[in-house]
């Protein structure tokens, strides 16, 4: 199982000194952290996709391959990459780009985007989200299998004789996951295709959570990918950890009235019970990620959102830290522990580079085979 965080880039004060980090500063910070995801043992670092103030990842790309060169071991990704706003020709460029770059550690969670106003800056309407999602993804898919691409749509202009560049890092594309909160026909999309489905459940409470990945889970078997129980899902989560809960909350609280997307809102102790989010201590933390299973069943990936709201660097480093020394080991074990036999590991690079050696071999063993079939079956008639 994968453990990692994400960061959705906001610039926000910090409410208890009323300091706010510039651009740049914020840059920086998310930098630092995905070093010290690395530092630590993590094994994701994942930024989202914004064009729109108070954030500043307007760029992944250019981020992840600055990490890229920073880093060995770290796992590179999105945890939304704007399949309705982004041209698919220019997402097949950057991610495969990003793959020969970092070695194959990329993969992306591609997402519709929730902001209306973003849609027209890109020359899209909203109200054709869930279209672009699905005409643009196909777009993808062949721009990454196919060297020569013909193909017409709706929402861009015909492509011909069209090659992009460059290929795919071994010939392999990058694993692809759908981020949905909400819609089914993402959930129905990523089940298609026999893709990873991530559920960034940070927002909602646990029933929803679990709808959306059965249905996912079912419509993986239906479309003949295998049992419901290895589909590839992944999670989101929310924690803030200090030595103990009334620590952490007095802590957070400040952060958490003021956040950007639910500040002025629910409170601290009512969002907690509602969602996942988790303020408390290093084993609290642990309890409650252990029982997002109860719900979603085994899973392959888990990130965690730890430095927005205005939380200053310290104190997110620290918070990684904690992640990496205390919580994410034990949570190792126990997810290895409780997994049930056959449900697979998250895919790689280097597992879906040899899946494909392996379907080529069989591939060559069933013409082998049609090869003698065939001959057998002719011989009788030339003998005539």
């Amino acid at each position: 199982m994968q453990f990692g965080i994400f960061t959705v880039g906001d610039v926000t004060p910090d409410p208890t000194t009323g300091t706010t980090p510039t651009e740049g500063e914020r840059i920086q910070a998310m930098l630092s952290y995905a070093l010290k995801a690395e530092e630590v043992g993590l094994d994701v670092f994942a930024t989202g996709e914004h064009h729109n103030p108070p954030f500043v990842p307007s760029s992944p790309t250019t981020m992840l391959g600055w990490i890229a060169a920073q880093t060995q071991r770290l796992l590179l990704t999105t945890t939304t990459t704007l399949i309705t706003t982004n041209d698919p020709v220019k997402i097949a460029e950057d991610f495969a780009m990003l793959q020969h770059v970092s070695g194959g550690r990329v993969d992306l969670t591609l997402g519709r985007g929730n902001t209306g106003p973003v849609y027209p800056w890109f020359g899209k309407d909203i109200r054709d989200g869930i279209e672009l999602a699905v005409e643009n993804y196909a777009l993808l898919r062949k721009l990454w299998r196919e060297p020569v691409v013909n193909w017409a749509g709706k929402h861009r202009t015909p492509l011909q004789g069209y090659t992009s560049t460059p290929a795919p890092l071994d010939g392999v594309p990058p694993f692809v996951w759908h981020g949905s909160i909400r819609s089914p026909q993402i959930a129905e999309q990523a089940a298609f295709y026999g893709d990873g489905f991530f559920h960034n459940n940070i927002f909602w409470n646990k029933e929803h959570t679990e709808q959306m990945v059965k249905l996912y889970r079912q419509r993986f078997a239906h479309h003949g990918h295998g049992d419901p129980e290895q589909a590839i899902v992944g999670l989101g989560g929310q924690v803030y950890m200090a030595a103990t809960k009334a620590q952490a909350m007095k802590e957070f609280r400040p952060y958490f009235d003021v956040a950007p997307v639910y500040g002025h809102g629910p409170s601290l102790e009512d969002f907690s019970e509602m969602t996942p989010l988790t303020v408390g201590t290093p084993e609290e933390v642990i309890e409650r990620t252990l029982g997002f299973r109860d719900y979603a069943g085994d899973y392959q990936r888990q990130l965690f959102l730890i430095d927005h709201a205005g939380l200053p660097q310290e104190a997110v480093l620290e918070q990684i830290e904690i992640l990496g020394t205390e919580v994410v080991p034990v949570l190792r074990q126990e997810f290895d522990r409780l997994r049930a036999p056959g449900v697979p590991d998250a895919p790689t690079h280097a597992s879906l580079l040899a899946a494909a050696g392996a379907g080529e071999a069989a591939g060559s063993e069933r013409e082998e085979r049609d090869d003698v079939d065939t001959a057998a079956a002719i011989a009788p008639e030339a003998r005539r």
